[in-house]
């Protein structure tokens, strides 16, 4: 049995262009409106990255959920493992997408952070997305 969830709000998704290399940057913020997201149990976080194809060899691109309470102040997910996205063969970065279940200890805000390594090359021609699929 396929439980894959796919039906998204676009209110709930966030998409960033990619920083310049040995930079960093978050996307906007998605309020889950509720104090303890972490709970509910219909809901997943999706991450995505499309190919990255001038990221330079052995070059990386990291990305991390970051949650917060009041929609200020923002700290990693501890519970949710970093994405890291590597240039090989002349050929860039893969895509990726990733699923994660809110950890229960999430709180209300989350937000997609991205940081390229240092001469990464140009990827800021592509966006990452943070979404919630229902």
């Amino acid at each position: 049995m396929n439980n894959l969830r796919t039906l998204r709000d676009a209110n709930l998704s966030k998409s960033k262009a990619l920083p310049a290399a040995a930079a960093s940057n978050q996307s906007s913020a998605i309020d889950f409106t509720e104090t303890n997201p972490g709970r509910l149990e219909d809901v997943e976080i999706l991450i995505e990255l499309p190919a990255t194809p001038n990221l330079v060899d052995a070059k990386t691109i990291t990305l991390t959920v970051e949650d917060s309470a009041d929609g200020t102040t923002f700290a990693t997910v501890a519970d949710i493992p970093a994405i890291v996205v590597t240039g090989a063969g002349g050929a860039g970065g893969t895509a990726v997408a990733r699923r994660f279940a809110p950890p229960i200890t999430l709180r209300r805000y989350i937000r997609l952070a991205q940081a390229v390594l240092t001469a990464g090359g140009d990827s800021t021609a592509v966006s990452g997305v943070v979404s919630l699929v229902f």
